[in-house]
């Protein structure tokens, strides 16, 4: 069975709220009181206000226990959006959106509750030392030091009697 339990014309966003029914989403109905007890955001506060009055709909209406409720679904909507103007510079003004929401949630005694799944890790872009081995060959030792840079031959510094009058180390004729 199926308990519903809507607050309408919330004042908070819905992005905001939606963070929030997020995290108690599939979880049992006392597990997500716990969550949102602790948790420090405005939205928690009336997803959990909205959250106690299903389970009042549940106990008083329904007659089903408590211990096993869980949060089928946690859903917010938009509501509409009170636009009010504020007073600028130089006799101007810019709009202020004043966003509500709908918050409904639904609880069911059909399913069993499931442990939260972790969210999946974002790949990183970086190349895999498998594909770095294959696109570039090491060179072989005896031509590295035991820095493993490669090592050439130093050129001799011209002498003295090569020298002609710039300065370039070409011979004299």
């Amino acid at each position: 069975m199926q308990i519903i339990s809507t607050y309408r014309f919330a004042r908070i966003s819905a992005f905001k709220a939606r963070e929030v029914t997020r995290e108690i989403q599939g979880r049992s109905a006392s597990d997500a009181l716990d969550l949102l007890t602790f948790s420090p955001k405005k939205a928690a506060v009336l997803v959990k206000k909205t959250l106690r009055s299903a389970i009042a709909n549940a106990e008083n209406n329904a007659e089903l226990k408590v211990d096993s409720l869980l949060v089928k679904e946690a859903v917010v909507g938009e509501g509409p959006t009170f636009k009010r103007f504020r007073a600028r510079a130089r006799g101007s003004a810019s709009p202020l959106r004043k966003r509500t929401s709908h918050i409904r949630i639904v609880l069911s005694d059909d399913l069993v509750p499931e442990a939260p799944k972790p969210r999946p890790r974002r790949r990183s872009k970086t190349v895999s030392s498998e594909t770095r081995q294959s696109k570039k060959p090491k060179q072989p030792a005896a031509e590295t030091g035991e820095t493993g840079v490669a090592q050439t031959e130093a050129k001799p510094a011209p002498s003295a009697e090569t020298v002609n009058e710039t300065g370039s180390g070409q011979e004299k004729e």
